[in-house]
């Protein structure tokens, strides 16, 4: 479990939530709080180490979990459940961008990709999904709440993750792994709190 932390104090309500997880019985975990610097250095040079590193670099899952994302209770168990029952390589909970137009992180159609090799990130419409519980697959997903196979990263290149002025960490990561066939879907049962730090606002 990686958290990127941009201060070196969490709020309490991400804390709290963390606290609040529910973790699969009898299964080993490892959680790594990385503080200071830019997100996608911290995810790119923790995960290196993760991977050179005897024991851990054999363990099945990574978990991504952010510093102003509030998961509930149920998401790890969620999660776990949804990559292991479907195709996917990496499996998101659903959150919105912060604002008052804000839009689910859940990016781009496979379809589309696989129909005509346009890979896009525009925000996929999961009102109906949101509704009904779905699976959504999609091009990219976003790092506050996800799992991925940790095999994933062996087929796919470092950097893994890289913050551009034209892109995020996350989605630089997705596109070159889509491109090497890997899958990403969001879980639309697992809502995942957005919290603006500054004003205590959950999106």
């Amino acid at each position: 479990i990686i958290v990127p932390c941009r201060t070196p104090h969490l709020h309490v309500k991400v804390v709290q939530a963390i606290q609040a997880l529910q973790w699969p019985m009898n299964q080993r975990r490892a959680m790594f709080f990385v503080t200071g610097g830019e997100v996608g250095k911290a995810y790119d040079e923790q995960l290196a180490a993760v991977l050179e590193h005897p024991e851990l670099k054999s363990w099945k899952y990574l978990l991504t979990l952010e510093d102003d994302n509030i998961p509930p209770p149920e998401a790890v168990t969620l999660l776990i459940e949804a990559i292991e029952a479907g195709p996917f390589d990496a499996v998101g909970g659903l959150y919105f961008l912060k604002g008052d137009f804000a839009m689910p992180q859940c990016y781009g159609d496979p379809a589309l990709y696989a129909r005509t090799g346009e890979l896009d990130f525009r925000p996929r419409d999961v009102v109906s999904a949101i509704k009904q519980g779905m699976i959504v697959p999609c091009n990219g997903i976003a790092m506050g709440c996800s799992i991925y196979r940790m095999i994933m990263f062996k087929d796919v290149p470092r950097p893994w993750f890289k913050t551009s002025p034209s892109g995020t960490q996350d989605l630089y990561f997705c596109g070159n792994a889509v491109r090497a066939g890997k899958r990403f879907a969001v879980d639309c049962r697992v809502r995942v709190g957005h919290l603006d730090v500054a004003s205590g606002v959950v999106y």
